[in-house]
């Protein structure tokens, strides 16, 4: 029994629910105090390089989340036209196997992600008309996780898609994914560096916001770390893994240092 039901399908909750999580989790991120001893950039630093103005970064993520919401509702209803029966019964897998769907899915979509995220750097045609956009962002900040082109959006949801069809996994569980997805996404993004109880998903996970900071600053990072959301052995088995290390500033704040 799941708060939603009898309301909306599970299919529509999977559709939903990440958009809703996304301005939710940003807006937390977006409300939190200044917290300028734990980002990972200073203050000039930001003013320098996010040359994009704000209202703009959330028209790019509506139009994203838009593509999103059309490409997941026009893909689940090819494969199940009842998608929106609230009284459909759908039999949950036992939890291991749910959690055994969760990882599977996660190793597909840091493959999607890798390898569509290199290709679009390596291929000058694609990074100058298409990537480029999310690299306007050079200091990444919670907000502006999904500021994307119109068509890298598709081609991240198609992702998305691939993940559930291929884990297998039933559109409740679909739900508790993408909305994971959707937070570890921001978390990366988010420039900050927060004490270590505070960074739950960046323990977990070798991906975290100073790895994926190497790749957003400066132009001899976006060569590397090009693995996301998850974890980080794609970039390592391609020889296009960064170390580093996090040190804290004398004036506050923290910076991601090369150690290549």
């Amino acid at each position: 029994m799941v708060f939603w039901e009898g309301y909306l399908s599970d299919d529509a909750m999977s559709i939903i629910a990440p958009v809703v999580v996304y301005w939710l989790y940003a807006g937390v991120y977006h409300m939190l105090p200044p917290l300028d001893d734990y980002r990972l950039h200073t203050k000039k630093e930001f003013a320098a390089k996010d040359v994009v103005p704000l209202p703009t970064v959330v028209k790019g993520v509506l139009i994203q989340q838009f593509i999103q919401t059309i490409t997941l509702a026009s893909s689940m209803y090819l494969m199940d036209n009842s998608m929106l029966s609230t009284s459909k019964v759908v039999v949950q897998p036992s939890f291991p196997v749910q959690v055994w769907q969760f990882v599977v899915a996660m190793l597909v979509m840091d493959a999607w992600q890798y390898f569509v995220h290199r290709h679009m750097h390596t291929n000058k045609f694609l990074y100058k008309n298409i990537h480029s956009q999310h690299h306007t962002l050079e200091v990444p900040y919670a907000c502006g996780a999904l500021y994307a082109h119109p068509l890298e959006s598709l081609i991240d949801t198609l992702g998305g898609v691939v993940c559930f069809l291929i884990s297998g996994m039933t559109a409740r569980t679909a739900v508790y994914f993408f909305c994971f997805t959707t937070m570890k996404a921001i978390d990366v993004h988010s420039g900050l560096w927060l004490p270590t109880g505070f960074r739950l998903f960046q323990r977990l996970f070798g991906n975290n916001s100073a790895y994926h900071d190497i790749h957003h600053y400066g132009l001899r990072g976006r060569k590397y770390n090009y693995a996301q959301p998850f974890f980080i052995f794609w970039d390592k088995l391609f020889g296009t893994y960064m170390p580093y290390t996090v040190v804290k500033r004398p004036k506050g704040g923290f910076k991601v240092k090369l150690l290549n």
